[in-house]
């Protein structure tokens, strides 16, 4: 379809924004919202592991990560339970059974007004820094860190807590 959307476009990075009467918080960065830092699991945990760590330490979801820094997707408490109880995965089966792999994310520096853009479709936003490496040629590579992940709860309550009325 050659139709677009300007909240597609602001999602995707093609426009900046486009709403002319723009709230107070529209513009402040994502890394005002003080967000903890992330549980993440490795691509081998088990489905029966990664719900005991979620519910030990109280997270809905949590970022699935490779060892070499890739990320794969997001696990969810209620998908993997989900998943489990319909017979679509065992306890045993890895976490990667289970993941979203559709998932978006947002950089340190983008806008709380592309955030909200992006909340409006999906239930998260992994927050993601940009960070260089170097391996021992010399060569350098691009590494995406997880810094955090981000929803409409945790904007909700940055924009109640600071309202400017």
């Amino acid at each position: 379809s050659k139709f677009l959307n300007d909240k597609w476009m602001i999602k995707n990075g093609f426009l900046n924004d486009v709403q002319e009467h723009k709230p107070w918080w529209w513009n402040i960065k994502v890394q005002k919202l003080n967000l903890s830092a992330p549980l993440i699991l490795l691509p081998e945990v088990s489905c029966q592991k990664a719900i005991e760590i979620l519910q030990e330490k109280g997270y809905d979801q949590a970022p699935v990560v490779a060892e070499s820094g890739v990320i794969l997707g997001m696990v969810t408490l209620s998908n993997t339970l989900t998943s489990v109880l319909a017979g679509n995965a065992q306890f045993s089966d890895p976490v990667t059974k289970v993941i979203y792999d559709q998932f978006s994310k947002i950089g340190l520096e983008d806008s709380l007004g592309k955030l909200s853009c992006i909340l409006e479709n999906d239930h998260f936003a992994i927050v993601v820094h940009e960070q260089m490496q170097f391996n021992g040629n010399g060569s350098s590579f691009m590494k995406q860190m997880v810094f955090g992940v981000v929803t409409a709860m945790d904007l909700l309550t940055f924009v109640s807590r600071n309202d400017k009325k």
